[in-house]
């Protein structure tokens, strides 16, 4: 390789430092994706009860340690053993639909949530749901 620089080289360098352009800088990349601390459970195999104290628990210590994204995962149902009980809607108290009914019926989790969705694919489907958490602004 030659350290001589073309009189081309050299005036193009000459033109591009005499103008305002700017190249963008690569290194630098501005993203609209937010950095989310996530911390996830899984409520396969709990009882209703079960899971609802626990996913409270889980989300005030979330909350208390500035997690942002929590993943829940409870399964599809498709493993419950209700149908078997005439007494009870095999609908009814599958985690699926009942632990974000609990949450959602929380006042004081909700005052800690921003929103409950549907989880991607890759982070368990429709047998799992994403909470974000609002910002935790204490210094404690």
């Amino acid at each position: 390789m030659s350290n001589d620089i073309s009189e081309k080289d050299k005036k193009d360098w000459e033109n591009f430092l005499s103008s305002n352009e700017r190249l963008p800088n690569k290194d630098y990349t501005k993203s609209n994706h937010k950095l989310f601390k996530t911390k996830s459970i899984d409520l396969h195999g709990y009882t209703l009860e079960e899971a609802n104290r626990a996913i409270e628990e889980f989300i005030f210590k979330s909350f208390k340690e500035k997690i942002n994204k929590l993943i829940v995962v409870t399964g599809k149902g498709l493993h419950s053993q209700n149908e078997k009980d005439p007494y009870i809607s095999k609908d009814l108290s599958i985690l699926k639909y009942s632990v974000p009914e609990f949450i959602e019926n929380n006042i004081n989790l909700m005052n800690m949530i921003n929103e409950i969705k549907d989880a991607n694919t890759e982070d368990g489907g429709s047998g799992a749901f994403y909470i974000f958490l609002k910002k935790n602004r204490s210094t404690g």
